[in-house]
């Protein structure tokens, strides 16, 4: 692989294109402020302007939320996989039918994997701009979201429908839904009581990890976050490492599945057979199977990143097995 063909597969922090309006609540206030990034497949976005970086998917999706102060992402439910860690800032993430069954306050490089079929929102609860990662599983991750029943009404108002197909039409643009397609129908009360209501005891002990734990875990080798034999429970169809500079070595390292390096802290180096490159905090770097390499930080200081290989367990709920 030449130095060309792997910066292709590298999407820098500095050139994330957002797109303000990926969902159905993008113009109700409140939520009117957020930027979605879709970095690796074509992620969960329900408007025809996200833009894709990297089309091609190892298995999995990576995308990110950006959002300033107190904006918020409205109550949804995923049938698949979604992981987030923070980048930057700090963050709420809550869940149940109407956001109150439980919520924890997520700081930098914390991570969590929000268990499937529970409606959930998150908000940035810090001081500044804040983004984070998301890993979302499966190659199709587009077919697993459910909305409140209220964000769709609220959204209405201000003048965005969810087609039956899936896609956003903007009627204060004069889109319109085609002739032969229908709104997407809300959830009825039949189907609401199916999605359960977990508490904070529920979901925080076995699906979200902390920052440092993890950097002190991540000494001679790296810390297994999600996988088997790891500290979250659940095996979502990839698994979640991390590694700092006391968990990697000089030795090269060969995968024959899909790897994606998320940069959290400092500047990491890059190294293969034909060529060495530098990796910053925030960009995504997509490794083709069976490709040898080497990382090191390549500098002082705090130096850190998630490493999501794709694996063949199910996308799907996994949550209900572990009870």
């Amino acid at each position: 692989m030449t130095y060309d063909e792997m910066e292709a597969r590298i999407v820098r922090y500095g050139d994330l294109i957002p797109c303000k309006t990926a969902f159905i609540d993008a113009h109700t206030p409140g939520s009117n402020q957020k930027e979605n990034f879709t970095i690796i497949g074509g992620g969960v976005s329900e408007s025809a302007d996200q833009h894709v970086h990297i089309k091609e998917t190892p298995g999995f999706n990576i995308g990110a939320a950006g959002q300033p102060p107190n904006c918020k992402n409205s109550l949804h439910s995923h049938t698949t996989a979604e992981v987030f860690f923070v980048l930057k800032g700090r963050w709420r993430f809550f869940w149940g039918r109407h956001g109150d069954a439980g919520e924890v306050i997520l700081e930098e490089g914390d991570i969590i994997n929000i268990p499937t079929g529970i409606f959930r929102g998150f908000e940035n609860v810090g001081i500044d701009y804040g983004m984070i990662i998301a890993i979302l599983g499966g190659d199709d991750a587009g077919g697993g979201v459910l909305w409140a029943p209220e964000v769709i009404k609220e959204a209405s108002k201000h003048g965005l429908v969810l087609a039956s197909n899936g896609k956003l039409y903007d009627t204060k643009k004069g889109e319109k839904i085609p002739a032969n397609m229908e709104l997407m129908p809300p959830l009825s009360e039949t189907e609401l009581i199916l999605f359960p209501e977990l508490s904070a005891l529920d979901v925080v002990p076995n699906h979200v990890a902390r920052y440092w734990d993890l950097m002190s875990l991540a000494n001679g080798q790296p810390a297994k976050v999600i996988g088997k034999d790891s500290i979250l429970i659940d095996r979502p169809g990839f698994e979640v490492e991390l590694l700092n500079k006391n968990s990697v070595t000089a030795d090269f390292i060969v995968s024959n599945r899909h790897q994606v390096l998320l940069v959290h802290r400092g500047h990491w180096l890059l190294e293969w057979e034909k060529g060495q490159i530098t990796l910053a905090s925030g960009d995504t770097c997509a490794l083709p199977p069976n490709l040898s390499y080497n990382l090191r930080p390549a500098m002082g200081g705090e130096a850190s990143l998630y490493r999501v290989t794709n694996t063949d367990d199910s996308a799907g709920a996994t949550w209900k097995n572990n009870k």
